[in-house]
Protein backbone atom coordinates (compact mmCIF):
# COMPACT_ATOMS: atom_id res chain seq x y z
CA UNK A 1 0.00 0.00 0.00
CA UNK A 2 0.98 3.59 -0.47
CA UNK A 3 0.20 6.90 -0.01
CA UNK A 4 -0.15 9.33 -3.07
CA UNK A 5 -1.11 12.96 -2.49
CA UNK A 6 -3.95 14.02 -4.88
CA UNK A 7 -3.12 17.36 -6.61
CA UNK A 8 -5.17 20.01 -8.52
CA UNK A 9 -4.63 19.22 -12.56
CA UNK A 10 -4.12 22.24 -14.90
CA UNK A 11 -7.43 23.99 -14.78
CA UNK A 12 -6.79 26.68 -17.86
CA UNK A 13 -5.65 30.27 -17.03
CA UNK A 14 -7.19 30.34 -13.53
CA UNK A 15 -4.40 31.54 -10.62
CA UNK A 16 -6.47 30.34 -7.12
CA UNK A 17 -10.56 29.02 -7.44
CA UNK A 18 -12.26 29.28 -4.00
CA UNK A 19 -13.50 25.46 -2.69
CA UNK A 20 -17.15 25.71 -1.90
CA UNK A 21 -18.09 21.86 -1.54
CA UNK A 22 -16.29 19.02 -0.43
CA UNK A 23 -17.64 15.22 -1.23
CA UNK A 24 -15.26 12.96 0.10
CA UNK A 25 -14.01 12.73 3.51
CA UNK A 26 -11.73 10.83 5.79
CA UNK A 27 -12.63 7.27 5.45
CA UNK A 28 -13.85 7.48 2.10
CA UNK A 29 -12.83 4.69 -0.56
CA UNK A 30 -12.88 6.94 -3.98
CA UNK A 31 -12.26 5.95 -7.51
CA UNK A 32 -10.12 7.19 -10.04
CA UNK A 33 -12.23 10.69 -11.91
CA UNK A 34 -14.62 10.30 -9.28
CA UNK A 35 -15.09 14.09 -7.94
CA UNK A 36 -13.37 15.32 -4.85
CA UNK A 37 -14.30 18.60 -4.49
CA UNK A 38 -16.38 21.72 -6.37
CA UNK A 39 -14.22 24.86 -6.84
CA UNK A 40 -15.72 28.16 -8.31
CA UNK A 41 -14.36 31.56 -9.64
CA UNK A 42 -16.28 34.56 -11.67
CA UNK A 43 -16.57 32.35 -14.58
CA UNK A 44 -17.62 28.73 -14.04
CA UNK A 45 -17.79 26.16 -11.04
CA UNK A 46 -16.38 23.09 -11.75
CA UNK A 47 -15.76 19.44 -10.14
CA UNK A 48 -11.90 18.33 -9.83
CA UNK A 49 -11.54 14.48 -10.37
CA UNK A 50 -9.36 12.29 -8.34
CA UNK A 51 -6.11 10.53 -10.24
CA UNK A 52 -5.97 7.37 -8.22
CA UNK A 53 -8.09 5.41 -6.94
CA UNK A 54 -8.00 4.36 -3.22
CA UNK A 55 -9.26 5.25 0.42
CA UNK A 56 -8.91 9.04 1.61
CA UNK A 57 -6.65 9.06 4.84
CA UNK A 58 -5.95 12.93 5.34
CA UNK A 59 -7.97 15.46 3.92
CA UNK A 60 -5.19 19.10 2.80
CA UNK A 61 -8.03 21.63 1.78
CA UNK A 62 -11.13 23.11 3.45
CA UNK A 63 -14.23 24.68 2.70
CA UNK A 64 -13.58 28.29 1.63
CA UNK A 65 -9.51 27.68 0.47
CA UNK A 66 -8.10 28.77 -2.57
CA UNK A 67 -6.30 26.01 -4.51
CA UNK A 68 -4.92 26.08 -7.84
CA UNK A 69 -2.51 24.01 -10.52
CA UNK A 70 -0.19 21.58 -8.30
CA UNK A 71 -2.70 22.43 -4.65
CA UNK A 72 -2.80 19.03 -3.17
CA UNK A 73 -6.01 18.15 -2.41
CA UNK A 74 -6.02 14.87 -0.48
CA UNK A 75 -3.47 12.00 0.50
CA UNK A 76 -4.81 8.51 -0.86
CA UNK A 77 -3.92 4.85 0.58
CA UNK A 78 -3.89 3.13 -3.04
CA UNK A 79 -3.03 -0.65 -3.56
CA UNK A 80 0.32 -0.63 -5.44
CA UNK A 81 0.27 3.16 -6.52
CA UNK A 82 3.29 5.20 -7.15
CA UNK A 83 5.09 7.36 -4.53
CA UNK A 84 3.35 10.35 -3.92
CA UNK A 85 6.02 12.99 -5.62
CA UNK A 86 5.74 10.42 -9.13
CA UNK A 87 1.73 10.50 -9.07
CA UNK A 88 1.25 13.97 -9.12
CA UNK A 89 2.36 15.17 -12.24
CA UNK A 90 0.58 12.21 -13.99
CA UNK A 91 -2.08 14.42 -13.71
CA UNK A 92 -1.25 17.80 -15.32
CA UNK A 93 1.57 16.46 -17.93
CA UNK A 94 -1.12 15.38 -20.30
CA UNK A 95 -1.70 19.74 -20.87
CA UNK A 96 1.38 20.56 -19.62
CA UNK A 97 3.40 18.94 -21.95
CA UNK A 98 2.90 22.03 -24.55
CA UNK A 99 4.66 25.01 -24.00
CA UNK A 100 2.78 27.30 -21.42
CA UNK A 101 4.07 30.74 -21.65
CA UNK A 102 4.29 31.45 -25.43
CA UNK A 103 0.95 33.04 -26.23
CA UNK A 104 -1.42 31.34 -28.87
CA UNK A 105 -3.37 32.97 -31.67
CA UNK A 106 -7.13 31.40 -31.69
CA UNK A 107 -7.92 30.65 -34.88
CA UNK A 108 -11.44 32.71 -34.38
CA UNK A 109 -9.40 36.09 -35.10
CA UNK A 110 -8.66 35.33 -38.55
CA UNK A 111 -12.75 36.11 -39.29
CA UNK A 112 -12.93 39.19 -42.22
CA UNK A 113 -14.82 42.05 -40.93
CA UNK A 114 -18.12 40.94 -42.24
CA UNK A 115 -21.34 43.13 -43.08
CA UNK A 116 -24.93 41.50 -43.23
CA UNK A 117 -26.26 37.59 -41.62
CA UNK A 118 -23.50 36.30 -39.04
CA UNK A 119 -23.34 32.75 -37.75
CA UNK A 120 -22.08 32.09 -34.39
CA UNK A 121 -21.09 28.30 -33.80
CA UNK A 122 -20.25 26.56 -30.85
CA UNK A 123 -16.92 27.24 -29.69
CA UNK A 124 -14.43 23.55 -29.06
CA UNK A 125 -15.64 23.07 -25.53
CA UNK A 126 -12.98 20.45 -25.22
CA UNK A 127 -14.12 16.52 -25.16
CA UNK A 128 -17.29 16.94 -23.62
CA UNK A 129 -20.65 15.95 -26.02
CA UNK A 130 -24.47 16.48 -25.90
CA UNK A 131 -23.84 19.21 -22.88
CA UNK A 132 -27.01 20.77 -22.07
CA UNK A 133 -28.12 24.40 -22.40
CA UNK A 134 -28.97 25.52 -18.88
CA UNK A 135 -29.97 29.46 -19.26
CA UNK A 136 -29.78 31.89 -22.08
CA UNK A 137 -28.58 35.27 -21.33
CA UNK A 138 -29.56 37.15 -24.36
CA UNK A 139 -33.00 37.26 -26.74
CA UNK A 140 -33.59 38.74 -30.05
CA UNK A 141 -33.36 42.66 -30.93
CA UNK A 142 -30.19 42.70 -27.86
CA UNK A 143 -26.80 44.28 -28.65
CA UNK A 144 -24.47 41.43 -28.73
CA UNK A 145 -20.72 42.63 -27.75
CA UNK A 146 -17.83 40.52 -28.54
CA UNK A 147 -16.81 38.09 -26.10
CA UNK A 148 -20.54 38.77 -24.74
CA UNK A 149 -21.91 35.69 -22.73
CA UNK A 150 -24.64 34.12 -25.01
CA UNK A 151 -25.61 31.20 -23.05
CA UNK A 152 -24.26 28.26 -19.98
CA UNK A 153 -23.95 24.92 -20.67
CA UNK A 154 -23.34 22.19 -18.24
CA UNK A 155 -22.53 18.82 -18.46
CA UNK A 156 -21.75 16.27 -14.92
CA UNK A 157 -18.75 17.98 -14.24
CA UNK A 158 -18.52 21.81 -14.95
CA UNK A 159 -20.76 24.51 -16.09
CA UNK A 160 -19.80 27.24 -18.78
CA UNK A 161 -20.64 30.02 -20.41
CA UNK A 162 -20.38 30.52 -24.63
CA UNK A 163 -19.42 33.55 -25.55
CA UNK A 164 -20.03 35.11 -29.30
CA UNK A 165 -17.39 35.54 -31.62
CA UNK A 166 -18.90 38.55 -33.69
CA UNK A 167 -20.65 41.38 -32.66
CA UNK A 168 -23.78 43.06 -34.17
CA UNK A 169 -27.82 42.45 -33.12
CA UNK A 170 -29.24 39.39 -32.44
CA UNK A 171 -31.49 38.15 -35.02
CA UNK A 172 -32.56 34.88 -34.05
CA UNK A 173 -31.20 32.31 -31.63
CA UNK A 174 -31.14 28.70 -32.27
CA UNK A 175 -31.14 27.32 -28.89
CA UNK A 176 -33.23 26.87 -26.10
CA UNK A 177 -33.18 26.12 -22.21
CA UNK A 178 -33.17 22.19 -22.57
CA UNK A 179 -31.32 21.60 -25.49
CA UNK A 180 -27.74 19.89 -25.78
CA UNK A 181 -25.17 21.66 -27.93
CA UNK A 182 -21.90 20.31 -29.23
CA UNK A 183 -18.75 22.10 -30.96
CA UNK A 184 -19.90 23.32 -34.11
CA UNK A 185 -23.82 23.61 -33.46
CA UNK A 186 -25.21 26.48 -35.62
CA UNK A 187 -25.80 28.82 -31.63
CA UNK A 188 -27.10 32.03 -33.38
CA UNK A 189 -27.74 34.43 -36.24
CA UNK A 190 -26.71 38.47 -35.86
CA UNK A 191 -26.98 41.14 -38.43
CA UNK A 192 -25.61 44.26 -38.95
CA UNK A 193 -21.80 45.34 -39.77
CA UNK A 194 -19.82 43.13 -37.49
CA UNK A 195 -16.25 43.24 -36.63
CA UNK A 196 -14.87 39.81 -36.00
CA UNK A 197 -12.85 39.11 -32.65
CA UNK A 198 -10.06 40.32 -31.97
CA UNK A 199 -6.85 38.15 -32.02
CA UNK A 200 -6.99 36.63 -28.33
CA UNK A 201 -3.66 35.82 -26.86
CA UNK A 202 -4.44 32.90 -24.89
CA UNK A 203 -2.24 32.04 -22.22
CA UNK A 204 -4.00 29.23 -20.62
CA UNK A 205 -2.12 26.01 -21.28
CA UNK A 206 -5.23 24.06 -21.51
CA UNK A 207 -5.61 26.39 -24.29
CA UNK A 208 -2.30 25.83 -25.83
CA UNK A 209 -2.38 21.97 -25.22
CA UNK A 210 -5.59 21.70 -27.28
CA UNK A 211 -4.60 23.97 -30.44
CA UNK A 212 -0.86 22.84 -30.92
CA UNK A 213 -0.33 19.81 -29.09
CA UNK A 214 -3.35 17.61 -30.17
CA UNK A 215 -1.51 14.00 -28.98
CA UNK A 216 -1.99 15.80 -25.31
CA UNK A 217 -5.71 15.38 -24.61
CA UNK A 218 -6.53 18.00 -21.74
CA UNK A 219 -8.02 16.72 -18.55
CA UNK A 220 -12.21 17.21 -18.70
CA UNK A 221 -11.56 19.49 -16.26
CA UNK A 222 -8.97 21.40 -17.64
CA UNK A 223 -11.21 21.29 -21.47
CA UNK A 224 -14.30 22.44 -19.49
CA UNK A 225 -12.54 25.89 -18.31
CA UNK A 226 -10.66 26.52 -21.66
CA UNK A 227 -13.73 26.98 -22.88
CA UNK A 228 -14.69 29.78 -20.95
CA UNK A 229 -11.24 31.53 -20.99
CA UNK A 230 -13.54 34.67 -22.23
CA UNK A 231 -14.96 37.31 -19.63
CA UNK A 232 -17.98 36.57 -18.26
CA UNK A 233 -21.23 38.01 -19.48
CA UNK A 234 -21.04 42.02 -19.66
CA UNK A 235 -22.38 44.09 -17.02
CA UNK A 236 -25.75 44.86 -17.39
CA UNK A 237 -26.43 42.37 -19.81
CA UNK A 238 -29.82 40.52 -20.57
CA UNK A 239 -28.98 37.74 -18.16
CA UNK A 240 -31.00 35.32 -16.03
CA UNK A 241 -28.84 34.42 -12.21
CA UNK A 242 -28.43 31.31 -11.92
CA UNK A 243 -28.95 29.27 -8.38
CA UNK A 244 -25.52 29.39 -6.76
CA UNK A 245 -24.81 25.68 -6.78
CA UNK A 246 -22.04 23.16 -8.53
CA UNK A 247 -23.36 21.02 -11.40
CA UNK A 248 -23.83 17.87 -9.79
CA UNK A 249 -26.43 19.38 -7.32
CA UNK A 250 -27.89 21.29 -10.08
CA UNK A 251 -28.48 17.96 -11.60
CA UNK A 252 -29.40 16.17 -9.15
CA UNK A 253 -32.44 18.93 -8.16
CA UNK A 254 -33.74 17.93 -11.65
CA UNK A 255 -34.15 14.21 -11.35
CA UNK A 256 -35.86 15.18 -8.25
CA UNK A 257 -38.25 18.31 -10.07
CA UNK A 258 -36.77 20.67 -7.42
CA UNK A 259 -37.01 24.49 -8.07
CA UNK A 260 -33.79 25.22 -7.20
CA UNK A 261 -34.25 28.93 -7.54
CA UNK A 262 -36.70 28.59 -4.50
CA UNK A 263 -34.10 26.65 -2.40
CA UNK A 264 -31.76 27.98 0.33
CA UNK A 265 -28.57 27.26 0.49
CA UNK A 266 -26.44 26.30 4.02
CA UNK A 267 -23.07 26.12 2.14
CA UNK A 268 -20.29 28.67 1.76
CA UNK A 269 -21.85 32.04 0.63
CA UNK A 270 -25.27 30.85 0.47
CA UNK A 271 -24.35 28.01 -1.90
CA UNK A 272 -26.83 25.22 -2.12
CA UNK A 273 -25.73 21.54 -1.17
CA UNK A 274 -27.31 17.89 -1.68
CA UNK A 275 -27.98 17.91 1.76
CA UNK A 276 -30.32 21.31 0.74
CA UNK A 277 -32.13 20.30 -1.52
CA UNK A 278 -32.96 16.98 0.58
CA UNK A 279 -34.15 18.94 3.18
CA UNK A 280 -35.97 20.95 0.62
CA UNK A 281 -37.90 17.86 -0.65
CA UNK A 282 -38.57 16.44 2.55
CA UNK A 283 -40.07 19.80 3.49
CA UNK A 284 -42.33 19.58 0.67
CA UNK A 285 -43.87 16.10 1.02
CA UNK A 286 -44.79 16.33 4.64
CA UNK A 287 -46.20 19.77 4.24
CA UNK A 288 -43.94 22.08 5.97
CA UNK A 289 -43.15 23.98 3.03
CA UNK A 290 -44.46 24.65 -0.32
CA UNK A 291 -43.08 25.62 -4.26
CA UNK A 292 -44.19 28.98 -5.56
CA UNK A 293 -46.20 26.34 -8.31
CA UNK A 294 -48.02 24.70 -5.52
CA UNK A 295 -48.68 28.54 -3.74
CA UNK A 296 -50.34 29.68 -6.96
CA UNK A 297 -52.72 26.66 -6.71
CA UNK A 298 -53.07 27.10 -3.20
CA UNK A 299 -56.34 29.74 -4.26
CA UNK A 300 -58.35 27.18 -6.44
CA UNK A 301 -58.31 24.87 -3.51
CA UNK A 302 -59.79 27.33 -1.04
CA UNK A 303 -62.53 28.49 -3.27
CA UNK A 304 -60.93 30.94 -5.52
CA UNK A 305 -60.83 29.10 -8.75
CA UNK A 306 -63.16 28.06 -11.16
CA UNK A 307 -62.99 29.88 -14.10
CA UNK A 308 -60.99 26.94 -16.31
CA UNK A 309 -64.32 24.82 -15.47
CA UNK A 310 -66.83 27.86 -16.29
CA UNK A 311 -67.97 28.20 -13.08
CA UNK A 312 -69.02 31.77 -12.06
CA UNK A 313 -66.92 33.50 -9.13
CA UNK A 314 -67.13 32.74 -5.88
CA UNK A 315 -68.72 34.87 -3.67
CA UNK A 316 -66.31 37.54 -1.43
CA UNK A 317 -68.00 38.48 1.35
CA UNK A 318 -66.94 40.95 3.78
CA UNK A 319 -68.61 38.33 6.84
CA UNK A 320 -67.28 41.53 9.49
CA UNK A 321 -70.53 43.45 8.63
CA UNK A 322 -72.56 40.34 10.42
CA UNK A 323 -70.93 40.43 12.96
CA UNK A 324 -67.46 39.50 15.12
CA UNK A 325 -64.87 37.00 13.09
CA UNK A 326 -61.59 35.82 13.64
CA UNK A 327 -58.80 35.05 10.92
CA UNK A 328 -56.67 32.49 10.88
CA UNK A 329 -53.94 31.13 7.83
CA UNK A 330 -54.44 27.31 6.74
CA UNK A 331 -51.62 25.28 7.70
CA UNK A 332 -49.38 24.21 4.87
CA UNK A 333 -50.99 20.50 5.03
CA UNK A 334 -54.26 21.71 4.04
CA UNK A 335 -53.55 23.87 1.65
CA UNK A 336 -51.16 21.09 0.11
CA UNK A 337 -54.13 18.51 0.74
CA UNK A 338 -56.59 20.69 -0.52
CA UNK A 339 -55.37 21.57 -4.44
CA UNK A 340 -54.82 17.45 -4.37
CA UNK A 341 -58.64 16.91 -3.03
CA UNK A 342 -60.21 19.32 -5.46
CA UNK A 343 -58.44 18.02 -8.56
CA UNK A 344 -59.54 14.54 -7.50
CA UNK A 345 -62.85 15.52 -6.67
CA UNK A 346 -63.19 17.13 -9.76
CA UNK A 347 -61.44 14.77 -12.13
CA UNK A 348 -62.41 11.55 -10.83
CA UNK A 349 -65.79 10.15 -11.70
CA UNK A 350 -66.66 8.71 -8.19
CA UNK A 351 -68.93 6.55 -6.83
CA UNK A 352 -69.36 4.95 -3.28
CA UNK A 353 -71.00 1.66 -1.81
CA UNK A 354 -71.92 1.45 1.51
CA UNK A 355 -71.91 -1.88 3.37
CA UNK A 356 -71.64 -3.76 7.32
CA UNK A 357 -69.28 -6.31 7.68
CA UNK A 358 -70.17 -8.98 10.76
CA UNK A 359 -66.82 -8.19 12.89
CA UNK A 360 -68.14 -10.01 16.42
CA UNK A 361 -65.28 -13.22 16.69
CA UNK A 362 -63.01 -11.08 14.90
CA UNK A 363 -63.37 -8.25 17.34
CA UNK A 364 -63.26 -11.25 20.27
CA UNK A 365 -59.73 -12.43 18.32
CA UNK A 366 -58.37 -9.25 18.29
CA UNK A 367 -59.15 -8.62 22.34
CA UNK A 368 -57.35 -12.09 23.41
CA UNK A 369 -54.64 -11.73 21.26
CA UNK A 370 -53.44 -8.03 22.92
CA UNK A 371 -54.50 -9.75 25.91
CA UNK A 372 -51.60 -12.59 25.03
CA UNK A 373 -48.83 -10.26 23.62
CA UNK A 374 -49.15 -7.50 26.70
CA UNK A 375 -45.76 -7.93 27.44
CA UNK A 376 -44.10 -6.99 23.88
CA UNK A 377 -45.48 -3.63 23.82
CA UNK A 378 -47.40 -4.20 20.50
CA UNK A 379 -51.17 -3.35 20.44
CA UNK A 380 -53.35 -4.74 17.67
CA UNK A 381 -56.08 -2.83 16.06
CA UNK A 382 -58.95 -3.09 13.64
CA UNK A 383 -57.23 -1.39 11.04
CA UNK A 384 -54.08 -3.73 10.88
CA UNK A 385 -56.71 -6.96 10.44
CA UNK A 386 -58.21 -4.21 7.70
CA UNK A 387 -54.94 -4.14 5.78
CA UNK A 388 -54.88 -7.68 5.52
CA UNK A 389 -58.14 -8.31 4.69
CA UNK A 390 -57.94 -5.45 1.73
CA UNK A 391 -54.75 -6.98 0.72
CA UNK A 392 -56.48 -10.32 0.21
CA UNK A 393 -59.52 -8.26 -1.78
CA UNK A 394 -57.30 -6.54 -3.88
CA UNK A 395 -55.92 -9.84 -4.99
CA UNK A 396 -58.76 -11.06 -6.20
CA UNK A 397 -59.77 -8.14 -7.49
CA UNK A 398 -56.88 -6.67 -9.63
CA UNK A 399 -58.34 -3.76 -11.04
CA UNK A 400 -58.60 -2.05 -7.30
CA UNK A 401 -54.66 -2.34 -7.08
CA UNK A 402 -54.25 -0.38 -10.45
CA UNK A 403 -53.98 3.39 -11.85
CA UNK A 404 -54.35 4.93 -15.11
CA UNK A 405 -51.37 5.18 -16.92
CA UNK A 406 -51.22 9.21 -17.56
CA UNK A 407 -48.35 8.96 -19.98
CA UNK A 408 -50.69 7.14 -22.73
CA UNK A 409 -54.08 9.30 -22.46
CA UNK A 410 -55.10 7.19 -19.91
CA UNK A 411 -56.25 4.70 -22.42
CA UNK A 412 -54.28 1.94 -20.38
CA UNK A 413 -54.22 0.46 -16.66
CA UNK A 414 -51.15 -0.09 -14.57
CA UNK A 415 -51.62 -3.75 -12.93
CA UNK A 416 -49.20 -3.44 -9.63
CA UNK A 417 -47.82 -6.60 -7.70
CA UNK A 418 -46.96 -5.12 -4.89
CA UNK A 419 -49.47 -4.11 -2.18
CA UNK A 420 -48.73 -0.97 -0.56
CA UNK A 421 -51.44 0.29 1.93
CA UNK A 422 -52.02 3.57 2.80
CA UNK A 423 -53.74 4.61 6.12
CA UNK A 424 -55.33 8.02 6.81
CA UNK A 425 -53.57 9.73 10.19
CA UNK A 426 -54.97 12.14 12.33
CA UNK A 427 -52.27 14.90 13.08
CA UNK A 428 -52.24 18.07 14.51
CA UNK A 429 -51.00 19.84 11.42
CA UNK A 430 -53.61 17.96 9.24
CA UNK A 431 -54.13 14.47 7.91
CA UNK A 432 -51.76 12.88 6.44
CA UNK A 433 -51.24 9.04 4.96
CA UNK A 434 -48.36 6.99 5.78
CA UNK A 435 -47.77 3.79 3.66
CA UNK A 436 -46.85 0.52 4.92
CA UNK A 437 -45.24 -1.31 2.18
CA UNK A 438 -45.33 -4.76 1.36
CA UNK A 439 -48.44 -6.20 3.24
CA UNK A 440 -48.71 -8.91 1.64
CA UNK A 441 -45.70 -10.52 3.31
CA UNK A 442 -46.33 -9.04 6.76
CA UNK A 443 -48.64 -10.39 9.31
CA UNK A 444 -50.73 -8.41 11.49
CA UNK A 445 -48.26 -7.46 14.59
CA UNK A 446 -45.84 -6.74 12.30
CA UNK A 447 -47.87 -4.08 10.33
CA UNK A 448 -49.48 -3.64 14.04
CA UNK A 449 -45.95 -2.42 14.97
CA UNK A 450 -45.38 -0.62 11.92
CA UNK A 451 -48.75 1.78 11.61
CA UNK A 452 -48.22 2.75 15.29
CA UNK A 453 -44.23 3.86 14.13
CA UNK A 454 -45.48 5.91 11.59
CA UNK A 455 -48.69 7.19 13.05
CA UNK A 456 -46.26 8.76 15.94
CA UNK A 457 -43.46 10.18 13.37
CA UNK A 458 -47.20 11.68 11.31
CA UNK A 459 -47.81 13.37 14.72
CA UNK A 460 -44.35 14.20 15.63
CA UNK A 461 -43.91 15.97 11.87
CA UNK A 462 -41.23 13.58 11.04
CA UNK A 463 -42.47 11.58 7.81
CA UNK A 464 -39.97 11.64 5.10
CA UNK A 465 -41.53 11.39 1.23
CA UNK A 466 -40.61 8.03 0.71
CA UNK A 467 -43.08 7.01 3.86
CA UNK A 468 -46.07 8.92 2.34
CA UNK A 469 -45.93 7.93 -1.39
CA UNK A 470 -46.40 4.26 -3.67
CA UNK A 471 -49.63 3.24 -1.72
CA UNK A 472 -52.12 1.47 -4.11
CA UNK A 473 -54.88 1.54 -1.95
CA UNK A 474 -56.17 3.82 0.92
CA UNK A 475 -57.86 2.94 4.28
CA UNK A 476 -59.32 6.42 5.98
CA UNK A 477 -61.28 4.88 9.22
CA UNK A 478 -62.71 7.21 11.47
CA UNK A 479 -63.66 3.68 13.99
CA UNK A 480 -61.93 5.99 16.70
CA UNK A 481 -63.95 8.86 16.42
CA UNK A 482 -67.84 8.01 15.35
CA UNK A 483 -70.47 8.03 12.73
CA UNK A 484 -72.20 5.74 10.19
CA UNK A 485 -70.68 6.42 6.45
CA UNK A 486 -69.10 8.56 4.36
CA UNK A 487 -67.84 9.39 0.95
CA UNK A 488 -63.70 9.65 1.11
CA UNK A 489 -62.04 11.50 -1.73
CA UNK A 490 -59.62 8.85 -4.03
CA UNK A 491 -55.80 9.61 -3.71
CA UNK A 492 -55.10 9.63 -7.13
CA UNK A 493 -53.43 8.06 -8.81
CA UNK A 494 -54.91 5.00 -7.04
CA UNK A 495 -58.21 4.20 -8.41
CA UNK A 496 -60.20 3.34 -5.01
CA UNK A 497 -60.27 4.11 -1.17
CA UNK A 498 -61.88 2.18 1.87
CA UNK A 499 -63.38 4.72 4.37
CA UNK A 500 -64.03 2.73 8.25
CA UNK A 501 -66.14 4.11 10.15
CA UNK A 502 -66.73 2.99 14.43
CA UNK A 503 -68.35 -0.36 14.75
CA UNK A 504 -71.72 -0.76 16.90
CA UNK A 505 -73.93 -3.55 18.29
CA UNK A 506 -77.01 -4.07 16.22
CA UNK A 507 -79.76 -6.83 16.40
CA UNK A 508 -79.10 -9.05 13.21
CA UNK A 509 -81.71 -11.94 12.17
CA UNK A 510 -80.11 -14.86 12.07
CA UNK A 511 -83.02 -17.11 10.35
CA UNK A 512 -84.64 -17.47 13.25
CA UNK A 513 -83.76 -14.87 15.91
CA UNK A 514 -82.30 -11.74 16.08
CA UNK A 515 -79.02 -11.31 17.48
CA UNK A 516 -76.20 -8.49 18.69
CA UNK A 517 -73.48 -8.35 16.45
CA UNK A 518 -70.53 -5.94 16.08
CA UNK A 519 -71.46 -4.48 12.77
CA UNK A 520 -68.55 -2.38 10.78
CA UNK A 521 -69.53 0.20 8.35
CA UNK A 522 -67.41 -0.06 5.35
CA UNK A 523 -67.45 2.88 2.17
CA UNK A 524 -65.86 1.72 -0.92
CA UNK A 525 -65.40 4.42 -3.56
CA UNK A 526 -64.10 3.79 -6.82
CA UNK A 527 -63.56 5.38 -9.68
CA UNK A 528 -65.73 4.32 -12.49
CA UNK A 529 -63.62 4.77 -15.75
CA UNK A 530 -61.99 1.51 -14.01
CA UNK A 531 -64.08 -0.55 -11.84
CA UNK A 532 -67.51 -0.66 -12.46
CA UNK A 533 -70.67 -1.49 -10.01
CA UNK A 534 -70.83 -4.90 -10.21
CA UNK A 535 -66.66 -5.65 -9.53
CA UNK A 536 -67.30 -2.96 -6.66
CA UNK A 537 -70.38 -4.82 -4.89
CA UNK A 538 -68.58 -8.17 -5.76
CA UNK A 539 -65.16 -6.68 -4.01
CA UNK A 540 -67.31 -5.07 -1.00
CA UNK A 541 -69.15 -8.06 -0.20
CA UNK A 542 -65.73 -10.24 -0.27
CA UNK A 543 -64.14 -8.16 2.29
CA UNK A 544 -67.17 -8.35 4.29
CA UNK A 545 -66.93 -12.46 3.95
CA UNK A 546 -63.40 -12.42 5.02
CA UNK A 547 -63.92 -10.06 8.46
CA UNK A 548 -66.70 -12.14 9.17
CA UNK A 549 -64.45 -15.17 8.93
CA UNK A 550 -60.90 -14.16 8.55
CA UNK A 551 -59.70 -17.99 8.23
CA UNK A 552 -60.44 -16.96 4.34
CA UNK A 553 -57.41 -15.10 4.68
CA UNK A 554 -55.82 -17.71 3.74
CA UNK A 555 -57.30 -19.22 1.17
Amino acid sequence: MALVEVQVPDIGDFDEVTVIELMVKVGDTVKAEQSLITVESDKASMEIPSSTAGVVTAMRVAMGDKVKQGSVLLVVEAAGAASASAAAPAVATPVAAAPAAAPVTVAAAAVPVASGPVQVFVPDIGDFKDVAVIEVMVKPGDTIKVEQSLITVESDKASMEIPSSHAGVLKELKVKVGDTVNIGDLLAILEGTLAAAAPVAATSAAVVAVASAPAAAPTPVAAAVAAVSAPAHAPGGNTVGLPHASPSVRKFARELGVPLAEVKGSGLKGRITEADVQAFTQAVMSGAAQTKAQAAKAPAATGGGGSELGLIPWPKVDFAKFGPIERKEMGRIKKISGANLLRNAIMIPAVTNHDDADITDLEAFRVSTNKENEKSGVKVTMLAFLIKACVAALKKYPEFNSSLDSSNGGDALVYKNYWHIGFAADTPNGLMVPVIRDCDKKGVLQISQEMGELAKKARDGKLGPAEMTGATFTISSLGGIGGKYFTPIINAPEVAILGVCKSTMEPVWDGKQFVPRLMLPLSLTWDHRVIDGAAAARFNAFLGQILSDFRRVLL
